[in-house]
């Protein structure tokens, strides 16, 4: 696979898993056997009307996407840049499709926002809005202690640019105060990125990463999850509905982020590993889309199967924007100013 296949499927890959956790996210596992089945959840249903549809995990994701190509684009073009002061712009551009009106002044310029299928709202965390709403100026730290999910569902588009670990923390941390809640995202797209560039196993990249990172200050209990997970796995443990509730719900950052990799881990195709992801009693939007995002950066986007590939909502922006992932690198790599350039009407800096 090519780099733009890897960005492809992680991020229709984590979409698709959002999607299909979306319907079960408030239920207990005997709510959703009685529903669906004793395999529970393993297609899309309506959710606000639409199958297939994203949750504010997605929207999240893609300004976030937003965030790190108007960095690059800024960056390449003027040389002045401060990749985090970006990233929050953008989420605080999500702020207007939720209904609100962010403390400092944003732009709407740029062709994300424009797209109406955004504007909606998909049931957005609390932390995320409450920290979003309170941020009078760029780049301000939340001023809480939540270790919520929040901050690594949304960050897997820094796996595909420099220095991955320290924005996907910095950005964690514009909503997320807890240390274990924003490291634990910059864990997750070092991961994702090791996968992508050297396109190691999971299963290497995340020993290689917990090498690496595993012993900052903060990490110590994603630290203690993961290893639990590699038990489980090396011992040949199946992450089953049961099993999983036993590690957690995945409300908070490290179980959100320990089951998506131990479903993904263990899985024998995309699509077992995204069900087995959603099923169980928690946060099934955010596991799936974790698990989506491990698998689809392995496999690339073809592993998805069709019914889901076809189906997910927003299909076309994600596609649009990993295609630009992989593009505004390769444009501006030799600094080449984009005053004029279409890219630059797309991502102005």
């Amino acid at each position: 696979m090519n780099r733009l296949e890897r960005i492809k499927g992680c991020l229709l890959g984590g979409a698709v898993g959002d999607a299909l956790g979306a319907p079960v996210e408030f239920l207990v596992w005997s709510a959703i056997e009685a529903k669906f089945g004793p395999s529970g959840i393993v297609d899309f249903v309506p959710v606000c009307g639409i199958t297939g549809a994203i949750t504010d995990d997605t929207q999240m994701m893609l300004f976030t996407a937003e965030g790190l190509l108007r960095a690059y684009v800024r960056g390449s073009s003027r040389g002045i840049c401060h990749v985090p002061s970006i990233i929050h712009h953008s989420l605080l551009r999500w702020l207007l499709p939720q209904g609100y009106r962010p403390a400092t002044s944003v732009s709407r310029d740029g062709w994300l926002i424009k797209e109406r299928l955004l504007w909606s709202r998909r049931a957005p965390g609390n932390t995320c809005l409450s920290a979003l709403k309170a941020s009078k100026c760029l780049g301000v730290l939340a001023e809480n202690n939540s270790k919520g999910c929040g901050a690594v569902m949304r960050v897997a588009p820094c796996a595909f640019f420099g220095n991955a670990f320290d924005y996907a923390a910095e950005s964690g941390r514009l909503t997320h105060g807890h240390p274990t809640g924003y490291l634990a995202a910059g864990l997750f797209a070092d991961i994702l990125q090791r996968m992508a560039d050297r396109q190691e196993s999971l299963e290497r990249a995340l020993t290689e990463s917990l090498a690496t990172h595993g012993d900052k200050t903060g990490l110590e209990e994603t630290r203690t999850i993961l290893e639990r997970v590699l038990f489980y796995f090396y011992e040949g443990y199946l992450p089953t509905p049961q099993r999983i509730d036993e590690l957690g719900g995945g409300w908070v950052v490290e179980e959100a982020l320990a089951i998506g990799i131990w479903c993904a881990l263990t899985a024998t195709s995309f699509e077992q590993g995204v069900i087995s992801a959603v099923n169980h009693s928690g946060d099934s939007d955010s596991t799936g889309m974790i698990a989506g995002h491990f698998l689809g950066i392995q496999y690339g986007s073809a592993a998805i199967p069709a019914r889901w590939f076809e189906g997910v909502e927003l299909r076309a922006v994600i596609t649009q924007i990993s295609e630009d992932i992989d593009e505004v690198p390769r444009r501006y790599s030799g600094g080449v100013s984009a005053k004029y350039d279409e890219m630059w009407r797309r991502y102005p800096g």
